[in-house]
């Protein structure tokens, strides 16, 4: 048992630098000899892929914010503040007056596009910040969930999520709060107090995932709302973990948009983390022929993902399972253009607009080449890409005027 007044012993030391990214690091053991192996073994040790994790500075980010996070609520647990909320939680369930003594802004929000790796980087801080292991205290006994996961429920029900953090505390603690709640068939009302009792008990940190989903949904406030009232009842800190959409949501308000304050991510750019994660994962290959990653594979995986790290282990585990199940046997640019083709078609839009995105700007003006060569601006153009200048280069090098237009601006095709 530990004692909560030194808090900052009770949980693992913090880590920075290499030492974090070493902790962080997940690469699972590979033998080269498994190339030699039967075709059922390999496919079976191919899905090994999905369990590479390379961290990126998103990782180590994140894993401060929820250590600190963490730290600060497990600060307020014990004081003098925690026993008047106690008190006020139980009148809260029994007369329905509700008063914040705890208070706080606790919250804050883990914004990223889907596929980048927040839920990996999140399951990877918590493990190492909590150990996998809950916190008792003496005096009085009680046990500590450092970090509860749990998702916003579709339909942004309040009273569904409520219900599902009793169901995970049971979980853990082996408790009965959340069979009481159903067999007394509390109201919402009550069960945010009986909610924030159990989390300034048992509670650390909260994570949210998907909060996009209070996006399109009326009770999407109103779940907010909710949440900021366990804060202040509770002390407890809240990460609300979400996809950009969700940024339009928390932007209508003040009182939303104060407590949507944190961090923001987007896919990675080209550049040495994004090649870094390449090799790591092109290292670990299946097939019989072992052939070594390129700058053109790269660039190849890069424009055909967009940078959305979890594509790109989707295009080299189905490039192998390929190349494996047809007797190619190897992993090169046609293999992995045949995954692309063939297994992510449903993503090719999304992939095509996140390239426009990133191209936008970069293509308004500046002159640049196709085909190989320049095209030519006129004097006094400032180099901007003409109409003139891309025929020009059609006729130069005997290529299809209409695809040529089609990298450089919008063309409308039009049936006769």
């Amino acid at each position: 048992m530990v004692d909560l007044s030194n808090v900052i012993r009770i949980l693992p030391s913090m880590k920075s630098g290499d030492d974090l990214f070493s902790a962080l690091e997940v690469l699972p053991e590979y033998d080269e000899d498994i190339r030699d192996c039967d075709v059922p073994v390999r496919l079976m040790v191919l899905s090994d892929l999905y369990r590479i994790y390379v961290p990126s500075q998103m990782s180590l980010e994140i894993y401060s914010k929820m250590y600190l996070a963490l730290l600060r609520s497990l600060q307020k647990k014990g004081t003098k503040l925690a026993i008047q909320q106690k008190n006020q939680n139980h009148r809260a369930i029994i007369q329905q007056e509700y008063s914040g003594i705890m208070g706080g802004s606790d919250s804050f929000t883990i914004i990223g596009a889907s596929g980048i790796g927040k839920s990996s980087a999140i399951s990877r801080a918590i493990t190492l910040i909590t150990e996998n292991r809950v916190i008792e205290v003496g005096n009085p006994y009680t046990k500590i969930i450092p970090c509860i996961c749990v998702q916003c429920p579709f339909d942004s029900s309040v009273k569904g999520l409520l219900l599902e953090i009793l169901r995970k505390v049971d979980e853990v603690i082996e408790g009965k709060y959340y069979q009481n709640a159903l067999r007394a068939r509390t109201t919402t009302d009550m069960l945010i107090g009986n909610v924030s009792q159990v989390a300034l008990n048992h509670i650390g940190l909260l994570v949210v995932d998907e909060i996009q989903n209070v996006c399109n949904s009326k009770n999407g406030k109103s779940l907010v709302g909710m949440l900021t009232q366990l804060i202040n009842n509770s002390g407890i800190s809240i990460c609300m973990v979400g996809t950009p959409e969700s940024v339009v949501f928390f932007e209508q308000a003040m009182q939303l948009a104060r407590r949507s304050l944190g961090l923001r991510y987007d896919v990675m750019e080209y550049g040495a983390s994004f090649r870094t994660f390449c090799e790591t994962v092109f290292s670990y290959q299946y097939v019989k022929v072992r052939t070594e990653i390129t700058d053109a594979i790269m660039e190849w995986l890069y424009e055909h993902t967009s940078g959305n790290i979890s594509v790109v282990v989707s295009l080299i585990h189905d490039a192998q399972e390929i190349a494996i199940l047809s007797g190619k046997e190897i992993l090169d640019l046609e293999t992995l253009n045949e995954a692309y083709q063939k297994r992510l078609s449903m993503l090719h839009g999304f992939i095509h607009l996140e390239q426009k995105k990133q191209t936008s700007k970069s293509t308004k003006k500046v002159s640049v080449r196709s085909a190989g060569v320049k095209i030519p601006a006129k004097e006094g153009d400032r180099g901007e890409v003409t109409i003139t200048g891309l025929v020009s280069v059609a006729k130069a090098e005997n290529v299809d005027i209409v695809q040529l237009l089609k990298e450089h601006m919008t063309v409308l095709e039009v049936a006769v």
